[in-house]
């Protein structure tokens, strides 16, 4: 994400568009449809069937990488940092006879929240009368502590194996990068999807190419000064589409600033904790964009930080 944030809004404010509408704060939290204890959301809809799905869209076995590299001066959200450190050169040793010797390294920062990062559910959630609530209604002052949360911790995400569909809105909308603050509705994901001959199915991960990682250590400024991405009319139709996890070239997935300057990250409150869709930042989606590769196998694994709010990490595509 990407400005500071405050997930307060009016109290039974009611936001409309396209035809949908969502009550954004007020009413009870949605309970997950897997159960009140339920932790891990979207991520149950990644069924063995699903699993054989993606594999079998192993054609020629090219993998993508959409990971992008962690280093010092990567755009960050504002107040957050990253260093890595190699303590002394070598590390260790000498060590036995063979006179061994090593690195190693030190890494600070939000790790699970800079450079490429995997939104968990424990990550946002919203104030209503003085209480904050996150996915399942489960409530910040019952599972937040400082030595990791004690619900949504991104361990309980588990791995992603499943099936991958790149939305290509720079080619659909005919620019290279569409521009800062530019929304994408619910309308350009169904007829640029349908442009490229691919639909989607439960369970799926979506990744939309904007061409904004374009700008990523280029021009890190317009980088971080906003974001073409989806409105709130396509985040409920993706919702509906019941995806697994969403994620873009962009450091917030949704548009930024928000339709409603009112509203602070209304996207991913609707997706992560009222819908329990997970959500990828700051991809690098530029080779398979201009490979034409929509569908794909998608696999990535958080890294298990219990009690975490996110993960770094490498996803990879699979063609």
């Amino acid at each position: 994400m990407h400005k500071n944030t405050h997930f307060i809004v009016a109290a039974l404010a009611t936001l409309c568009l396209g035809g949908f509408s969502v009550a954004l704060a007020g009413e009870n939290p949605p309970r997950s449809e897997w159960g009140a204890e339920d932790e891990r959301g979207a991520a149950n809809r990644i069924t063995p069937e699903k699993v054989l799905q993606a594999a079998g869209l192993i054609k020629e076995g090219r993998i993508f990488e959409l990971g992008r590299d962690y280093e010092a001066g990567m755009p960050l959200f504002p107040g957050r940092h990253y260093s890595l450190t190699i303590p002394g050169s070598p590390s260790l040793g000498p060590f036995g006879k063979n006179a061994l010797v090593g690195h190693e390294e030190m890494v600070s920062g939000q790790i699970g929240q800079v450079g490429t990062q995997f939104d968990g559910l424990g990550h946002v959630g919203y104030r209503v009368d003085g209480e904050d609530i996150f996915y399942n209604g489960f409530k910040r002052s019952e599972f937040g502590k400082a030595d990791g949360l004690k619900r949504l911790g991104v361990e309980k995400a588990g791995a992603f194996v499943t099936r991958g569909v790149l939305i290509d809105m720079a080619a659909f909308k005919g620019v290279e990068r569409l521009a800062v603050g530019m929304v994408i509705t619910a309308s350009d994901l169904q007829d640029a999807l349908k442009q490229q001959s691919v639909s989607l199915s439960e369970g799926d991960v979506v990744l939309i190419h904007t061409g904004h990682g374009a700008l990523w250590m280029v021009d890190n400024e317009e980088y971080n000064r906003g974001a073409p991405g989806v409105g709130m009319e396509a985040a409920f139709w993706l919702a509906e589409q019941k995806v697994s996890m969403t994620g873009a070239d962009t450091s917030s997935f949704e548009v930024i600033p928000s339709e409603d300057p009112e509203l602070a990250y209304p996207v991913h409150e609707e997706l992560i904790a009222r819908r329990g869709i997970y959500n990828l930042e700051n991809l690098d989606l530029s080779e398979l964009a201009a490979n034409k590769v929509y569908e794909f196998a998608f696999m990535f694994a958080p890294v298990k930080f219990k009690g975490g709010t996110g993960s770094p990490g490498n996803p990879i595509a699979i063609k």
